[in-house]
């Protein structure tokens, strides 16, 4: 499944761009300042990025340009209120893959995602569609779980949860890598979402393979 990073200040249109893609079948992250974006661009296995110009904390083209310097090719549509064609250009040049102006059409712009991933060869579609763990599979592609031969029922922050999980057996998650994977950094950092979500996943699934790491996080014992 694409996972899509969102750089996005203003809220109405971050969560117009998070339900559209995700009715599509994208997974998307959501971040509201350059700091975040350039922070989640560099460390994680996003497919696409859709970056906004004018973000607080650090300029998107400063993001984008801090990206191209240390050799990430991570695809990124800028989508801007910037029309100018002297912007256009600075975007463009500064290696963004294409360029977006506000307002916008969600269909033109779903187009132009499904364009880059295409045209790099980046999508999931080039990896395993089902992700497996012991007893435990998770298809990417119709969303079905399986736990010890059973078909069980995943919310979709519950599923994102056990697919964060799933790709990396073995590793430990602190709570906050978590809440950023999944929740997008919509919530609380103190909040205790992660630890109630964990629960659910280990009934649902009825295994005790999800593993509480004493002060750092959690972990899927491989």
């Amino acid at each position: 499944m694409n996972r899509i990073l969102i750089a996005e200040d203003e809220t109405r249109i971050a969560a117009f761009l998070e339900k559209g893609l995700r009715a599509n079948g994208y997974t998307t992250i959501v971040v509201r300042n350059g700091v975040e974006a350039a922070q989640m661009a560099s460390c994680d296995d996003f497919d696409l990025m859709i970056l906004d110009l004018g973000l607080p904390g650090k300029a998107g083209l400063v993001v984008l340009e801090e990206m191209r310097g240390r050799g990430e090719r991570l695809p990124v549509i800028i989508l801007t209120a910037r029309d100018d064609i002297a912007d256009k250009v600075a975007g463009l040049e500064s290696g963004a893959d294409d360029y977006v102006t506000k307002p916008f059409r969600f269909e033109e712009l779903l187009a132009r995602v499904r364009a880059r991933l295409r045209d790099t060869g980046n999508g999931r579609t080039q990896e395993q569609l089902v992700l497996r763990s012991g007893e435990i599979s998770l298809d990417l592609r119709t969303r079905k779980v399986s736990a010890g031969g059973r078909t069980v029922e995943l919310s979709a922050r519950e599923f994102t949860l056990a697919e964060t999980f799933m790709r990396h057996p073995g590793q430990v998650m602190s709570r906050e890598h978590l809440l950023s994977r999944v929740w997008g950094y919509d919530y609380d950092p103190g909040s205790n979402i992660v630890d109630v979500y964990v629960g659910y996943l280990r009934r649902k699934l009825n295994t005790d393979r999800i593993e509480t790491v004493r002060g750092m996080g959690y972990r899927l014992r491989a």
